[in-house]
């Protein structure tokens, strides 16, 4: 998980978090919570000052300066048409804000309160009366309302999120009640908490040549928000930069105390990850999250690093490993029998990637919510085994009899055998060679493939998997193209396969129906990217959101993991459970925050989380927490 002001604005809106029994039970149904969680009660209690994690007396001050990738062209927080900045969800507020150390938990932001019904037949939420916009105005219960329905209309990922929303409406002096459709969707309060909310009579307005203004349409005019920082400059598709709002209503809040310390925080664009390092390496970017083994592993050999001028630190999360893999799109019909695309995984040779490419760095992902309780193991029993009873006759057989394991390739030998092993199950799915091509028997269809990325770097990473294939018979070749042009075909729905990744919580719910549900495979813009369609998956997803408690929960999540890793929707890739960052040696953090030096292993990775003077965090939080620090800042001008 990234740290969460600069994700794009949809995915702060949809965070994936689950309400918990234990802070409503049927003789409290109207209390008026402060927080609310699923995992346990919540940390702090109504009058705490502070999170752990921060540091309240941190001082506000300096620039960061931060890159982007790609270029963008549009800053409407909600639309999905167009890219949209990098950055935007700093200027605007939820009704609730989410704790870096705790899954599936939120505390009051805009909201002083919330309360439900002990049947989660709807919510309440009641407003700050100090909660107001940059303009002065106060945000107002006709502002909330106005966002649900807007961000419903104008982003499909949004409209499938809160689908079960049916009514909004003001029961009290800024009070607003939402009332759902459906009883007993123990999520619904809390993640209606995650609520964007934006300024009716902003976008209700006139823009600076007398138009409306049209919250459905992309737009570079700077738009009014209530957040900690503002825009303060934009030059289109290059950069972006937001300035610190002195008087920020919320500033003096237990949930922002301590935070937002920048003074202005400024992302450049690069099209290219190799360009945007190059900055890095010339001090034109601050900060720099590696994605790239290879590079964390060889390329911070440079001057200002091997000086102590660049800092190169691990931070191990706690985050659930959601999956990230080689995802085909099963609309298209070379894709749609499950037998094609376990043959792909299995020329898929991880060990050989993770040794000559990696580094050995990675763990191969070995389900949907890896490193967490929610991932399916052994063979289904109890519970979990009376849920996919209920889809039995509609599963792979296989979902009963054998645990799901990737395939292993530990030498050429072992890849020969996956290879004979992946040409049969091509060709009982009606493949096969014909002048070195596979090719289906009744339609004449030669598997030609297109691996679409959007970052030349993952290139290298593809090609070897690509060759495997054209071992198979199968017709391959990488794309690279643009970040704008990635998005349209992905909101379309055209490409053969993408790397695509399916972030979790430990607390699934409404977000697995934008994921894998059967109503949102023909919605432009939606992520389910495979196509499912697929009823016993759909009837799975129900039993996830419905579940009664968490045993339940847990049971329903590893039968719906089983059911997906089943049916072979994705190559798994493989993931690392530390943040790697490296920044300018002008900044501080909290002492909480568990950064450890680059030559921690995994065992020292797995004590620094248990150390009593640290917070285990779910991200480095570098924006949200970390402060300029004057001191270093001089000293590393010294050193220049």
């Amino acid at each position: 998980m990234q740290s969460r002001p600069v994700l794009p604005l949809f995915a702060i809106a949809l965070i994936a978090l689950f309400f918990s029994g234990s802070v409503a039970h049927a003789n409290d149904a109207n209390k008026k919570h402060h927080a609310l969680s699923l995992i346990g009660d919540p940390k702090y209690p109504p009058d705490f000052s502070h999170f752990d994690y921060v540091n309240p007396d941190a001082p506000k001050g300096g620039i960061v300066r931060l890159s982007a990738f790609g270029s963008y062209d549009s800053l409407n927080p909600i639309v999905f048409k167009g890219v949209s900045a990098s950055g935007l969800g700093l200027i605007y507020e939820t009704l609730m804000a989410d704790s870096i150390e705790e899954s599936s938990t939120s505390y009051g932001l805009i909201a002083e309160w919330v309360s439900h019904p002990d049947d989660f037949s709807s919510v309440t939420f009641k407003l700050r009366d100090n909660a107001r916009w940059h303009d002065g105005k106060p945000i107002s219960v006709d502002d909330v309302i106005f966002s649900l329905e807007m961000q419903k209309k104008g982003n499909p990922r949004v409209a499938f999120y809160y689908k079960n929303v049916v009514k909004a409406e003001e029961t009290g002096e800024r009070e607003v009640t939402f009332s759902f459709d459906t009883k007993n969707n123990r999520e619904l309060p809390l993640i209606m908490g995650q609520l964007l909310v934006l300024p009716k009579h902003y976008w209700t307005g006139k823009d600076s040549e007398g138009n409306t203004r049209d919250l459905l349409k992309t737009t570079l005019e700077i738009p009014l928000g209530s957040g900690p920082y503002k825009i303060k400059s934009v030059k289109a598709g290059r950069s972006i930069s937001y300035e610190r709002v002195d008087d920020y209503w919320a500033k003096d809040l237990p949930v922002t105390r301590g935070q937002y310390n920048f003074d202005e925080i400024r992302f450049e664009y690069f099209r290219d990850q190799t360009v945007s390092f190059e900055a890095f390496k010339a001090n034109q970017v601050d900060y720099f999250f590696e994605s790239s083994s290879k590079n964390w592993a060889t390329a911070y050999d440079f001057k200002a690093a091997k000086d102590g001028n660049v800092k190169q630190m691990k931070v191990p999360t706690t985050t659930v490993e959601g999956m990230q893999g080689y995802v085909f799109n099963t609309r298209r019909s070379k894709f749609q029998d499950s037998r094609v695309r376990q043959a792909f995984n299995l020329v898929h040779d991880f060990e050989w990637a993770n040794k000559n490419l990696f580094y050995g760095q990675y763990t191969r992902l070995p389900s949907f919510f890896a490193n967490s309780e929610l991932a399916a193991t052994g063979l289904p029993e109890g519970q979990e085994l009376e849920i996919l009873n209920k889809v039995k006759a509609d599963i792979p057989p296989e979902v009963f009899t054998e645990e799901y394991t990737n395939p292993t390739v530990r030498g050429p030998r072992e890849f020969r055998t996956n290879l004979r092993k992946a040409t049969r199950l091509m060709r009982e799915a009606g493949w096969s060679l014909k002048e070195g091509v596979l090719t289906n028997n009744k339609t004449g269809e030669a598997m030609d493939i297109e691996f679409l990325l959007v970052s030349p770097a993952f290139e290298r990473v593809v090609l070897p998997f690509s060759r495997n294939l054209q071992r198979l018979g199968v017709k391959s070749r990488v794309r690279v193209i643009d970040s704008a042009q990635y998005k349209r075909r992905l909101d379309n729905f055209d490409f053969d396969i993408v790397v695509g990744s399916f972030g979790q919580s430990l607390s699934p719910g409404n977000e697995q129906r934008y994921f894998w549900g059967s109503e949102a495979a023909d919605k432009p813009g939606s992520r389910n990217l495979i196509g499912i369609k697929n009823p016993a998956i759909d009837k799975l997803i129900d039993e996830v959101i419905f579940a009664k408690d968490r045993p339940e929960l847990v049971a329903a999540t590893r039968a719906l993991d089983r059911v997906l890793l089943w049916n072979h929707y994705v190559v798994p890739q493989w993931y690392v459970s530390y943040n790697r960052i490296a920044y300018w040696d002008k900044f501080n953090h909290p002492k909480a925050i568990p950064v450890v030096p680059l030559s921690c292993d995994d065992n020292c990775l797995q004590d620094a989380k248990k150390k009593p003077d640290v917070v285990p965090v779910l991200t480095d939080g570098f924006i949200t927490t970390w402060w300029y620090d004057k001191g270093r800042a001089q000293k590393l001008s010294d050193n220049r």
